[in-house]
C-alpha cells in the first residue's frame, strides 16, 4: 500500500506508487491514467460510475479528477483538496476483476471517492512547472480590484474575504461574505454570457462541497449581461450584478450604477 498525505498542504517529494510498473510520481507532478474502471463517491453526496474506460487526474494540488471522453472540460466526478490519496491492491473484489483501489479521503471531511481499477492502459506523469496564472485584460482585473475595495456594491453588509480564492480547477475571482455571515462567490466578466455562468457554476459545484465554506451563493457581475445568460444564471440560482466601472473608479455619482 502507498500512500500520498495532504498534496494541498504539504508540496515535498514524498513518492506514490503508480499502477504502471516501475512508475511513481513527486507530489510536484501530474499524473495521467487511463484506465477500465468503476468509480464510487460517498460523504454529503452519492454517485457511481459503472466500469468504463476513463482519463484519470492525479494533480499536484491534492485533487483527483475523473474525465470521460464526452462532456468537455467537466469531470464526471473529483475529490477536491486537501485530500490522502491510499492505494492498495484488490482484496475480495479481485474475483470481480478488480486488480488496484484508490481511496481518495477528504481531510476536513467523510468524503470519500474510491477507484477500482480493472485494467491501466496508459500511465504517466509530467512535471508542470510554475504556472504564472491567468492574466486578466485591464479593464478586467481593474474591475476586480475596484469591486473588491467596494464590495458593498453588492449588497449592504457585504466584506471581503479575499480577491482570487484559489480552488482545484482555477481561481474564484472574489470571495465575500454577506450581511447574514453566508459566502458568497464572484465571477466578473467585462461582457456576460453565458460560459462566465457555466464557470462560475462549476465553482459552486467544488466550493459547496467545502463544509467550512458551504452554503455558497454566486454573483455574476458584469459591465453588460446577455440575456441568454441571465436566464441560465437565473435558473442556476445565481443572481446577476451589472457594474458601472466610471462609478465605481468614483467618475460619476454612482446614480443608477447597478440595475
Amino acid at each position: 500500500m502507498s500512500t500520498v498525505g495532504d498534496l494541498a498542504g504539504r508540496r515535498r517529494s514524498k513518492r506514490f506508487v503508480g499502477t504502471g510498473a516501475g512508475q511513481g510520481l513527486s507530489s510536484l507532478t501530474v499524473r495521467l491514467v487511463i484506465a477500465r474502471c468503476s468509480v464510487d463517491y460517498a460523504g454529503r453526496l452519492s454517485a457511481h460510475l459503472p466500469l468504463a474506460t476513463r482519463l484519470l487526474l492525479v494533480k499536484a494540488d491534492g485533487s483527483v479528477l475523473v474525465h470521460s471522453d464526452g462532456g468537455s472540460y467537466k469531470p464526471l466526478n473529483w475529490m477536491s483538496p486537501p485530500a490522502r490519496l491510499t492505494v492498495a491492491p484488490a482484496g475480495p473484489e479481485a474475483a470481480e476483476g478488480v486488480v488496484e483501489t484508490w481511496t481518495v479521503q477528504h481531510l476536513k471531511s467523510d468524503d470519500q471517492l474510491v477507484v477500482s481499477i480493472h485494467e491501466v492502459l496508459s500511465d504517466t506523469s509530467h512535471d508542470l512547472g510554475v504556472d504564472p496564472g491567468l492574466v486578466k485584460d485591464g479593464v478586467e482585473a481593474h474591475l476586480q480590484k475596484l469591486l473588491a475595495e467596494h464590495i458593498e456594491t453588492l449588497g449592504d453588509g457585504y466584506q471581503l474575504v479575499r480577491r482570487e480564492y484559489m480552488t482545484a480547477i482555477g481561481p474564484v475571482d472574489i470571495l465575500a461574505r454577506d450581511a447574514g455571515g453566508a459566502t458568497v462567490a464572484v465571477e466578473l466578466k467585462r461582457r456576460g454570457d453565458i460560459d462566465g455562468v457555466e464557470q462560475l457554476t462549476r465553482y459552486l459545484e467544488l466550493l459547496n462541497r467545502d463544509p467550512h465554506l458551504s452554503p455558497v451563493a454566486g454573483v455574476f457581475a458584469a459591465q453588460e449581461i446577455k440575456p441568454q445568460a441571465r436566464v441560465l444564471a437565473a435558473d442556476r440560482g445565481i443572481r446577476c450584478v451589472t457594474l458601472d466601472y466610471d462609478a465605481l473608479r468614483g467618475m460619476d455619482d454612482g446614480a443608477g450604477k447597478l440595475f
